[in-house]
């Protein structure tokens, strides 16, 4: 399992980036499997007309597509934000082992309520088969994702 978060939540941030200069929302996820990239997404909903191309789900499809399978135990997810509730469930019937993220939602700020990615395994049984891991590069994180807010007029 790779130790070295900082640096693939770093081209997860690319990613963001990428996506938020596309005119979608600024989120941006990598795939890991030993070490070793295996799926990259970052959120093209707007451009492609999809509510459910969100970066996790990108990168999700991208890894099944590169590794023929949809048991994806072993992996690490890394995002840039923490997943909504649709990508945290695919997340869980993927059977990915690690999520990784940088930024979370203040407090009384997101669309979900009083969501976390953690209650949402606890509450479904899968808590004890994913770990999560919170608090890498949040600034960064943060940072990508107020720019785009703020290039598109919006508030976080």
């Amino acid at each position: 399992m790779p130790t070295d978060h900082e640096r693939f939540i770093q081209m997860a941030i690319v990613e963001a980036e990428k996506g938020g200069a596309e005119g979608n929302s600024a989120v941006g996820s990598i795939i890991v499997e030993n070490g070793t990239v295996i799926g990259v997404g970052r959120n093209t909903a707007i451009a492609t007309k999809d509510p459910t191309a969100h970066a996790e789900t990108v990168a999700l499809r991208e890894t099944a597509a590169a590794l023929g399978r949809s048991d994806f135990s072993g992996c690490v997810l890394y995002t840039t934000f923490q997943p909504c509730p649709m990508c945290s469930g695919a997340l869980m019937i993927s059977g990915i082992s690690t999520v990784v993220m940088g930024a979370r939602p203040n407090p009384g700020e997101s669309p979900y309520g009083d969501f976390s990615v953690e209650n949402l395994f606890q509450v479904s049984g899968w808590g004890s088969k994913i770990e999560v891991v919170t608090g890498i590069l949040v600034e960064e994180c943060w940072k990508v994702r107020l720019d785009w807010a703020e290039k598109n007029g919006l508030n976080r």
